[in-house]
């Protein structure tokens, strides 16, 4: 099912934009994990809209409601099951989008796929709404990743043309704007601002790195750490591409600059440059694990747009009503971090059957 996805831990999402609620269900967490709700709580208000000029004016507290899977704050080793429920819907705004699909969204791909039985309120199923209960998930293997010394943080590192300064060194979550530079960031929110003034939206790249890893996670070919991560990002919607360390930027170097030299530091293992992101063959080197995922401007613009009558099949111009995002990509970073700790969770627990 595409709605599923993991190795050891499992996790299936469920819902739509503007159904009663939202969901998800982990498996394979082990007994006697202990989850900290206000830790969670606060990870999924990072991603929760209506909150600053920024985001959409839909409000949603998202608070989580756990079903199964837990004896008072403690996993028992059965599937974990929570579920977020929608109160701030408005499904009347979307009941065109059957007949004449909005540009950028799927909701031409969705009627090609179910026909007029697909939900269209809000996106449906391919909403960004259903990350929040990607968030549950991803939040919960983030407090246990931290027990085992592994840290996950990540910033905005370009909205637009604007982009942040210096490296990103620590968390970014306390941070009204998660960036390394305040001022970047403030410039990044202005150029949200003239957007969405233009009636118009904003793309942009959020950098994350996964700290504190040992060496050996992860497989060559099929089941490597890059592939990992990528199956479980793109999953976000929105996201159009990911690269790992140099990335893209590796094609411009010679073999000399881009490979990273080993050396010694406290009798261990270490490169003294990190092009690789921390990925050599699929498995982790020990060095921070980084890479960069892009996300494309929001498709639902307050501009007229070309699209067409499915029924008539006759071109119509497009007004987008409706609450929507001027960019994503803020409240998009916790949900990378989310993606990213259940991939490595899952390559974790490999690695312990191996060394059984």
């Amino acid at each position: 099912m595409s709605s599923t996805c993991g190795e050891n831990i499992k996790v299936t999402i469920f819902g739509q934009s503007h159904s009663a609620a939202i969901g998800m269900t982990l498996e394979g967490v082990p007994a006697g994990e202990s989850i900290d709700m206000e830790e969670l709580r606060a990870f999924l208000k990072r991603r929760a809209p209506g909150r600053n000029a920024w985001s959409t004016a839909r409000k949603e507290e998202d608070i989580p409601e756990f079903l199964a899977g837990l004896k008072g704050n403690v996993s028992c080793g059965t599937p974990i099951t929570a579920i977020i429920r929608n109160t701030d819907i408005r499904p009347a705004d979307y009941e065109a989008l059957g007949k004449v699909p909005r540009p950028g969204h799927a909701d031409y791909t969705a009627f090609v796929k179910y026909g007029e039985s697909a939900d269209f309120s809000g996106g449906g199923h391919f909403s960004g709404r259903l990350t929040a209960a990607l968030c549950i998930a991803g939040g919960i293997c983030i407090q246990i990743l931290r027990r085992e010394g592994v840290e996950i943080i990540s910033r905005i590192e370009r909205i637009g043309p604007v982009k942040d300064r210096g490296e990103l060194l620590s968390s970014t979550a306390e941070n009204a704007f998660p960036t390394a530079d305040k001022d970047a960031g403030l410039e990044m929110q202005g150029y949200i601002a003239s957007c969405r003034a233009d009636g118009d939206s904003a793309g942009g790249v959020i950098e994350c790195k996964v700290l504190g890893l040992p060496a050996g996670l992860g497989d060559p070919i099929f089941d490597g750490m890059e592939n990992r991560i990528a199956r479980l990002v793109f999953g976000i919607p929105a996201c159009k591409g990911i690269e790992f360390g140099a990335g893209f930027g590796a094609a411009l170097l010679r073999g000399s600059e881009n490979n990273d030299p080993f050396d010694i530091e406290d009798g261990r293992i270490i490169t003294k440059t990190n092009n690789c992101g921390g990925i050599l063959g699929g498995i982790t080197d020990g060095m921070p694990l980084v890479f960069r995922a892009a996300f494309k401007p929001t498709p639902s613009i307050a501009r007229e747009q070309e699209s067409v009558d499915l029924g008539t099949m006759k071109k119509e111009t497009l007004k987008v009503s409706g609450r929507h995002d001027p960019c994503i990509v803020p409240r998009a970073v916790p949900v990378v971090e989310a993606a990213a700790a259940i991939a490595v969770y899952d390559a974790y627990l490999s690695r312990r059957k191996e060394e059984r």
